[in-house]
């Protein structure tokens, strides 16, 4: 009787499925654990000035205002634009430095109404020193200044 080698008749096959698997979790791991930052969604237009800089501050708080006059306290963003949403954001991130300089951040399309607001609300918390960020005049520039 003549026993067969069944060995050599065996194909061996490539099991796609687990390396599949393996590299789906590693791109929901890479995707879960990618920070995102808020900041370069806001597309801010500086009102242009002439002048110097002034020098920075370790401990400032800035103040965003964006187009639409909704307002955004360090990376924290006001849930309304009345003047208690504000103060109470605000006061959230500050904590009791009433000390510290609110950098305010507008754009140029943002309505002077909620620039105000954000005067209003840094004055009722008793903020005194307040900055306005603006971008370098191009045309002053320009012409030997």
């Amino acid at each position: 009787m003549r026993i067969r080698d069944r060995r050599a008749e065996d194909n061996p096959d490539i099991n796609l499925v687990p390396l599949i698997d393996v590299i789906l979790v590693l791109i929901i791991f890479f995707v879960v654990t990618t920070t995102f930052d808020m900041r370069s969604v806001l597309k801010l237009e500086l009102p242009r000035a002439d002048g110097e800089r002034a020098a920075e501050q370790a401990k400032t708080l800035n103040l965003l205002i964006n187009a639409d006059g909704r307002y955004f306290v360090d990376d924290r963003e006001a849930l309304r634009t009345d003047v208690e949403s504000l103060k109470r954001t605000i006061a959230e991130v500050a904590g009791s430095d009433r000390e510290r300089t609110v950098l305010i951040r507008a754009d140029a399309r943002t309505p002077w109404q909620a620039v105000i607001t954000a005067y209003d609300a840094l004055g009722q918390l008793g903020f005194r020193r307040i900055a306005n960020a603006t971008a370098p005049d191009q045309r002053a520039q320009g012409q030997g200044r």
